[in-house]
């Protein structure tokens, strides 16, 4: 079926794009559960991002104004 889908009952024009990401999504999903890489827990990668959003404000403050 390659019907028109509404933005309102999907974000995908058809079904077929659909079934496409779920499958896309599905492998990284097991690609990252398989993945031998150290895990990082929440709360370092919230601090990690917090620097860097404070990193940013902080050059942004200190720009000169033009």
């Amino acid at each position: 079926m390659n019907a028109v889908r509404s933005p309102i009952v999907s974000e995908f024009e058809t079904e077929e794009l659909e079934a496409s990401h779920g499958q896309w999504f599905r492998a990284k999903v097991e690609e990252a559960l398989q993945s031998k890489k150290p895990r990082l827990p929440h709360d370092a990668a919230m601090a990690r991002v917090q620097a860097l959003l404070d990193e940013r404000r902080n050059d942004r403050a200190n720009r000169p104004v033009v």
